[in-house]
């Protein structure tokens, strides 16, 4: 690697990020260092665990970006791994969210449940356990006190207004002291303040029961009983009700296992957990992690957040502007510890499944290189044609990365200028289109290229790589037995059987991504036939779609009568005039 070495000398003593580059140009992985020279370098030095060399394994080329502070390295990276998803970075998804309690801030407020916070549209309480939990409460805030449900204001009372849920702003003057009043009640509950409310519902149903009211009395009691069901469940394990995020973390192996304990109103409602591999100091990435948690997932920051002793809580502090306290004692620290003991356990129970994935893919990819004597075919890429006697001729690929499938990367093919079963001439007609295509848009090219076929195919996908495209890309074919299950790999010319076991993890390797492409070759195959069997001579004419369609064959009964009807029976069917006349117009041309 020369030109990594010349780069190594001329890295400077000062913060920054840097980014890994493979060879196809693509940032594989993005870090931050308080010394970039002694960070860097230290990839390219000594030994690593084997997750950590296969990183890089990958690594061809690489650029950093200096920066005049740790926390701006610290926002730059998240900032750049949210842009370039690198493979080899941790990535907090947004998909993993809980539900909230948001009071809107609308002229007539409403109380919804979310799971997506956006500022400055209103006030959100939770995260909630789940949507279950988020539901209840919501439903009992809603018997106390009645906001209107309506998106959109209707011009007429609905049901909630009956059963005393809503005071009806549609029709009736409702005043803001009157709205002020119940958003301060409901904001005063969802913070702690349902035993105040609750003592309020008992006076109350007191006074009605004194007054011979038994009915009202009847209904405030059911109310009291809900607010003990919904609000009581949990023990509370800290009487200030404040919210808290509690972190800990546990590492081992180059994998980390981050828990987050969510307390609400001093309660200990759910927890996060995320396990991910990790190629910096422990301490490092876990400031990334959080970083990512609270700016990139959007998880409202609590009044508190408790972190373990051995973070710079400072600057968590400063890059979340929050309050972020290491507990050194009491019940606080406890928590932390629970924490960190509950991710050391899961981190245990992941490395036996984590070591069984990778037997059946990364090394199995590894193992493969080696049968084939390349380097480990990181992106394979695999193709197979499907058709019926030459008829709706089709092929697919699909896209393997690390040993599993990327089915982002899935690609479909109508053939176009073959005609008849030809299975060469499809092959070439694929392999050409494919590969044009990621040389015009300088894309990914794949470490290896798999063909569902034997001797005939290979040589037809060879031929287009290299005297077409200029490519010099293994290729190796795949051969069924007569079960159509996955018999020999064949490379070379002439091919040559390469020798793999049958019960090696390779060879199942091997199986599922044939497997994968027939099957997503015949599934395509089935939509064009399936697509064309319900195609008619209706599809032809400009304007007129499926349902259209159908209501036509539905009030005729057959092509035939459609074709015998005059402008006014087809407009008499619910064609608008203009699409019946051009309807007759093209059955009398056609």
């Amino acid at each position: 690697m020369p030109s990594i070495k010349g780069k190594l000398a001329l890295l400077p003593d000062q913060p920054g990020c840097y980014l890994m580059k493979n060879r196809h140009g693509q940032i594989i992985y993005v870090g931050k260092a308080k010394n970039l020279r002694s960070r860097v370098r230290s990839y390219f030095t000594g030994t690593h665990d084997g997750k950590t060399q296969r990183l890089v394994n990958d690594i061809e080329d690489f650029e950093y970006i200096v920066v005049s502070s740790e926390i701006e390295s610290l926002i730059l990276e998240m900032n750049l791994i949210k842009e370039h998803d690198p493979k080899y970075n941790i990535m907090l998804k947004d998909d993993k969210s809980y539900p909230y309690i948001k009071l809107t801030a609308e002229k007539h407020p409403r109380l919804i449940i979310t799971r997506k916070v956006k500022k400055n549209s209103g006030k959100y309480f939770g995260p909630y356990p789940n949507a279950t939990a988020a539901a209840e409460t919501k439903r009992l805030l809603d018997r106390l006190y009645p906001l209107r449900k309506c998106r959109t204001l209707p011009d007429r009372v609905c049901l909630y207004y009956h059963i005393g849920q809503c005071l009806a702003p549609c029709v009736n003057e409702v005043t803001q002291d009157t709205y002020k009043d119940m958003t301060e009640g409901i904001v005063r509950f969802l913070n702690g303040g349902h035993q105040e409310v609750k003592r309020d519902l008992q006076n109350k149903m007191m006074n009605a029961s004194e007054q011979l009211n038994f009915e009202h009395a009847k209904e405030l009691r059911d109310q009291i009983r809900h607010i003990e069901t919904v609000m009581e469940k949990q023990k509370v394990m800290f009487g200030d009700l404040n919210d808290r995020d509690v972190f800990g973390f546990a590492y081992d192996k180059g994998w980390m296992c981050v828990q987050v304990f969510f307390m609400r109103q001093g309660k200990l409602i759910e927890r996060d957990v995320s396990i991910f591999p990790f190629y910096q100091e422990p301490e490092e990435d876990f400031l990334t992690y959080i970083g990512q948690f609270y700016l990139h997932q959007n998880h409202l920051k609590p009044k508190e957040i408790l972190i373990p002793n051995n973070v710079d809580d400072k600057l968590i502090s400063e890059m979340l502007d929050a309050s972020v306290h290491r507990p050194q004692r009491g019940r606080k620290k406890d928590l932390v510890l629970l924490a960190e003991k509950n991710a050391q356990i899961a981190i245990k129970e992941k490395f036996a499944l984590i070591e069984r994935d990778d037997a059946r893919t990364i090394k199995a990819v590894e193992k493969l290189g080696e049968h084939l004597n390349i380097d480990p075919p990181r992106r394979i890429e695999t193709f197979d044609n499907s058709n019926i006697q030459g008829v709706h001729p089709v092929s697919a690929m699909v896209v393997f990365e690390d040993g599993k499938p990327n089915k982002k990367e899935y690609r479909k093919y109508k053939i176009k200028t073959v005609k008849g079963p030809d299975d060469y001439s499809t092959m070439k007609e694929v392999i050409r289109r494919r590969y044009t295509r990621v040389l015009k848009e300088a894309g990914v090219l794949p470490d290896l290229i798999l063909i569902d076929g034997g001797k005939g195919q290979m040589s037809a996908a060879i031929d287009v790589l290299e005297n077409e495209c200029g490519l010099s890309i293994p290729v190796c074919g795949l051969v069924k037995d007569e079960k159509h299950k996955t018999s020999q790999l064949v490379m070379g010319e002439p091919p040559q059987l390469i020798p793999l076991a049958r019960n090696s993890q390779e060879f199942y390797l091997l199986q599922r991504i044939q497997d994968e492409v027939h099957r997503f070759a015949i599934t395509f195959h089935r939509q064009i036939r399936d697509k064309t069997m319900t195609k008619s001579v209706l599809d032809d004419i400009p304007g007129i779609g499926p349902k259209r369609k159908q209501a036509l064959l539905k009030h005729f009964g057959s092509i035939k009568k459609v074709k015998e009807a005059s402008v006014e029976e087809l407009s008499a069917s619910g064609l608008p005039e203009n699409l019946a006349k051009a309807a007759k117009d093209y059955f009398e041309n056609n």
